[in-house]
């Protein structure tokens, strides 16, 4: 897997390039943890407009803390078995299929789709954090497992028209992942741990997956 190095300017013209093909069109940014995934499907939606382009996470689809307890995962926290799948791939069905609607409910939310929002600093999904617009042409949506196959993970891949991965430099991305950590409040040694130990784990398995993606860039600057 050798990445394409791209200005972001390459990455804005191509994401508004499918915003204007007519019709509801989902794009995914994958990589591996601390790649950047989130930074750029922020940096795209702000460049196209909110009228244009929105962002709706797989990170919202974490399993509650109390579930990952349950299980017994919550050591492994990231790890595919760690999320709602199934759920991620059925929003973005919905999210393909909507259009607007007036069934005299609340004008407000007349054909909106709300999907939900994980919040770093509880480390916990909330519903209902994300309101999707029948008219906004473009959903931006970024995770780390886009392009996994087996169940139910197989289902996402075919409901995004592009998949971009993201492949920064590793040393750059582990650096990143360990200062995420930090601000988030672990303290150096457990967010080096984490970095290096389960999230590495996570990171071989889905650079595995690259191929699968329309492109696999470096961003520049």
């Amino acid at each position: 897997m050798t990445p394409r190095e791209v200005a972001l300017a390459d990455l804005v013209a191509r994401a508004d390039a499918l915003a204007d093909e007519g019709s509801r069109r989902i794009l995914g940014i994958t990589g591996a943890p601390g790649a950047g995934k989130s930074h750029l499907a922020h940096r795209l939606a702000a460049a196209l407009g909110p009228a244009r382009a929105v962002v709706v996470p797989m990170d919202g689809f974490h399993l509650a803390g109390e579930v990952l307890d349950a299980l017994g995962r919550t050591a492994r926290k990231g790890a595919p078995d760690t999320f709602d799948g199934a759920g991620y791939a059925a929003l973005l069905r919905r999210l393909r299929e909507q259009v607007a609607s007036s069934d005299g409910g609340d004008p407000a939310l007349d054909g909106v789709v709300l999907a939900p929002r994980f919040h770093r600093e509880i480390e916990e999904p909330v519903a209902g954090g994300i309101a999707v617009r029948p008219e906004v042409p473009l959903v931006i949506t970024e995770g780390n497992y886009l392009l996994r196959t087996g169940s139910p993970w197989s289902g996402v891949r075919p409901l995004l028209d592009e998949v971009w991965f993201l492949a920064p430099p590793d040393d750059l991305r582990r650096e990143r992942l360990v200062a995420r950590h930090e601000a988030f409040g672990r303290s150096p040694a457990a967010a080096r741990e984490h970095a290096l130990g389960s999230d590495e784990v996570n990171a071989r398995g889905i650079v595995a997956t690259a191929d699968g993606a329309d492109l696999v860039v470096r961003l520049l600057g």
